[in-house]
């Protein structure tokens, strides 16, 4: 699978943004998918999953209520609608798949940048 996000950008605190990341490859469709996140001289860390058929998600305690997960099965894609944006939502964003019985994260997009300025 051949991960690629874009959508990111420059917005202000409490603005939105919506990422994509359009899949290639294997059936995208018995995948579950991932965003992580990585801020300047931080570690990556997680931020949203959505199960293969989207029936289930789970996210990082600072992003509940404000980001949602969502994906397009016919066409390949995973989402990721951020509201009320707030500086420390600035970071590279990484979308992620791996099969439904994998337990590591294993295909990785190249990447978006979200920067919120205050």
């Amino acid at each position: 699978v051949q991960l690629q996000a874009s959508g990111g950008g420059l917005v202000q605190a409490g603005g939105s943004l919506r990422p994509s990341c359009a899949a290639s490859g294997r059936t995208f469709t018995y995948y579950n998918l991932g965003w992580f996140r990585q801020a300047p001289g931080e570690e990556r860390e997680f931020v949203a999953a959505i199960s293969w058929a989207g029936g289930s998600t789970s996210y990082r305690d600072s992003v509940k209520g404000r980001f949602t997960v969502s994906r397009d099965n016919p066409k390949n894609t995973m989402y990721l609608q951020m509201n009320s944006l707030k500086p420390e939502d600035t970071a590279v964003y990484y979308c992620t798949a791996k099969g439904a019985y994998d337990v590591k994260w294993i295909y990785w997009g190249q990447g978006t940048q979200v920067t919120v300025s205050s």
